[in-house]
């Protein structure tokens, strides 16, 4: 893209708002709602036990208004405002669009022409991404920008990635991996950065997403890696042909029976002693208040399988597939955000690991 300083700033001062929003706002709703339980409990009311009763105790009060308001509304400048992503690539789409149409050439992407993907994926405009991720074919690369403010406090957006990475690697060398719901490649990259030997399959829907995938893969001369149009409930790969599965921030994006599916599909793509590691967003313990900023997260933000994921028992779906040494671990996506006094508004990051 040509350098454009309205957008840079306009797109600056989005970013800004949200760290404002996360360091600021947040920590001050917190503390209201840690007072008004304390005076509620004061009066003879007991303090919220779930997401719901939080929601009532404090959904009325103006500074969450603001704070829910802020949220959507920063997330929607973003992509759509004046000089959102979406009217910024817009201006330049024929040269983009010849750009990627360079990806079809390649012998590192698959994808298939007849491929329709689920309903729960086209339905609605996720992360209020207009079109959503394959409804345009400059979505992947809007993707791939907006990502970068995702987790505003972490300046240099693909850390977290390494840092999933480093923890995968630390369990196991991996020689042949699948990873699934790979979007643009920000979560393969790593692995066949890290592990120049390593066999690498990556599957998403989104055919937008895939293209930028495996430019960037050429860009990086990566040899060992090729991107699939798959569905990663169902990817109709070899059983047993992997001794590793990832997956980074998909499973709050499937609906419960798929995954379900994902995590049948992941045992039987995997040999015998294989490893499956999932990073996603998932709320530790019983904390209301938490469930209630998060499962609302999700609403504002059309990520509407974000509550459904927290309520299942994860541990348990996977040992009915046949898995075992099933663990939750919480993830520190930059240094200190595990420390008990950390205060800004995070995602709840945890890796779900277990063998077959």
């Amino acid at each position: 893209m040509k350098p454009n300083r309205k957008v840079d700033a306009y797109q600056q001062f989005v970013l800004d708002c949200k760290i404002f929003w996360s360091t600021q706002v947040y920590p001050e709703l917190q503390a209201q709602y840690d007072r008004t339980v304390e005076s509620a409990q004061r009066q003879g009311t007991a303090a919220p036990s779930n997401a719901r009763e939080a929601h009532a105790l404090i959904g009325d009060a103006p500074l969450y208004q603001f704070y829910a308001w802020y949220e959507r509304h920063l997330q929607r400048m973003k992509y759509s405002g004046r000089f959102g992503l979406v009217p910024h690539f817009e201006t330049e789409r024929e040269a983009l669009e010849a750009k990627l149409a360079e990806a079809d050439t390649l012998e590192n992407l698959e994808l298939d022409p007849a491929f329709e993907s689920p309903r729960y994926y086209t339905s609605f405009d996720v992360h209020q991404h207009p079109k959503g991720l394959a409804g345009d074919t400059l979505a992947g690369l809007v993707y791939e920008q907006a990502s970068r403010s995702t987790t505003p406090l972490i300046r240099r957006d693909r850390d977290l990635h390494y840092r999933f990475t480093a923890a995968v690697l630390n369990r196991i060398t991996p020689k042949r991996m699948a990873d699934l719901g790979c979007g643009f490649g920000k979560s393969t990259r790593p692995f066949y950065q890290e592990v120049p030997e390593l066999r690498l399959t990556a599957v998403d829907l989104s055919a937008p997403c895939l293209r930028v995938a495996a430019l960037n893969a050429r860009e990086d001369q990566a040899s060992g890696v090729r991107f699939l149009q798959r569905d990663a409930a169902n990817t109709g790969l070899a059983g047993e042909s992997f001794d590793s599965v990832t997956s980074t921030m998909l499973l709050h994006e499937l609906p419960p029976p798929y995954i379900e599916r994902l995590i049948t599909e992941s045992y039987r793509l995997l040999e015998p002693g294989g490893l499956v590691a999932h990073l996603d967003f998932l709320v530790p313990g019983h904390e209301p208040f938490k469930r209630f900023i998060h499962y609302s997260h999700g609403r504002r933000n059309n990520e509407p399988f974000m509550e459904p994921l927290n309520e299942l028992d994860l541990v348990d779906l996977h040992k009915k597939a046949g898995f075992r040494e099933v663990e939750i671990v919480p993830f520190e996506e930059a240094d200190g955000t595990l420390a008990p006094d950390y205060r800004a508004w995070r995602f709840p990051w945890a890796m779900v690991i277990a063998r077959k």
